[in-house]
């Protein structure tokens, strides 16, 4: 077993990023695959990608370390059925498996601990303790209380489209934006394409920039969403410092997914409002590098590697980012 190494793997819902990194923090290979998708094809053929993968790019799979971050390890069980799988596949060394937002905490945060939000097609948010103490949620969606993110924001946009076209709702610019960006004269044409499969409803996440773009115009529907979806970020990250009892600590608090990523000038206003009545102590940061290096400098804390190596890792994608 080569004992210096780390592998590490960001595997998410459209792609899946693994990299090798020996300890002194210098990035050998890196390589990115297929999405890894644990609840719909199967913990085993999700593994099989990264395993695929590993092959392929002539990495090792007997390391010192391996830290996956994935999409589908919702919760604990989940990610220890995932460790097994690795194991059975033939990953040896210290394999350790979390959910994704643990790698956007790492790779954003300046240390081990803080809170971190991610915002992409959906929405999910963890709090890691400076004594290691973890807060996180179920994130399994509208049954476990979940609201936001762009699949979410274009579902709502189209709600209010139908309603503002049919008469049951206020006029919004939604409307056009949902006629416009689907290249159909009417919002109830879409609808019906959508029963009959003509449009994936999964294309609706697509109507997310527009929805803010609306609401940066003043559209009051849009405003009204806008301000629901700050909210809601706001409240994951007040809710896990509070469960590990940071609210007065100042604490950085990592934003990430395609959401957060676009730095949109209004969200970020409505943001700031918002953590500002209620957790002022933190401190909003959206990561400058991709959640790949947050899984590798997990591997090298549980390497034991200095900050001058973690420091010699992030530098590295800085240069590619």
């Amino acid at each position: 077993m080569t004992g210096a190494l780390v592998l590490a793997i960001d595997g998410g819902n459209s792609k899946t990023d693994v990299a090798l990194a020996d300890t002194d923090g210098r990035v050998l290979r890196s390589v990115r695959t297929g999405p890894f998708l644990p609840q719909s094809a199967g913990v085993a053929a999700a593994v099989d990608v990264v395993w695929q993968a590993v092959r392929q790019a002539g990495m090792p799979h007997e390391v010192g370390h391996v830290a996956a971050c994935v999409a589908g390890a919702d919760l604990p069980a989940e990610e220890e059925a995932l460790a097994v799988e690795f194991a059975a596949r033939g990953f040896l060394g210290d394999i350790v498996v979390r959910n994704d937002t643990f790698a956007l905490l790492r790779a954003g945060a300046s240390g081990p601990w803080g809170v971190a939000v991610v915002c992409g097609a959906g929405i999910n948010a963890v709090g890691v303790a400076p004594d290691g103490r973890v807060a996180r949620f179920p994130a399994l969606g509208r049954v476990s209380g979940d609201w936001g993110g762009s699949q979410d924001l274009g579902e709502e946009v189209l709600w209010h489209a139908v309603r503002a076209e049919d008469g049951r709702g206020p006029a919004t610019a939604l409307t056009g934006l949902v006629r416009a960006h689907f290249e159909v004269d009417a919002v109830a044409d879409f609808t019906l394409g959508v029963h009959a499969g003509r449009f994936a409803p999964e294309r609706l996440h697509e109507l997310a920039p527009g929805l803010l773009a609306a609401a940066a115009s003043g559209d009051a529907v849009a405003v009204a969403l806008a301000e629901r979806q700050a909210r809601e970020i706001a409240v994951l990250a007040e809710v896990c410092l509070r469960r590990l009892g940071l609210l007065e600590t100042p604490t950085e608090v990592v934003l990430g997914g395609g959401v957060l990523r676009a730095r949109d000038p209004l969200l970020t206003r409505l943001l700031d409002a918002e953590f500002a009545a209620r957790a002022p102590r933190a401190k909003q940061v959206v990561a400058d590098v991709p959640p790949i290096v947050g899984a590798a400098l997990l591997g090298l804390d549980r390497a034991g590697a200095s900050p001058a190596a973690a420091d010699r890792l992030r530098a590295h994608w800085l240069t590619q980012v």
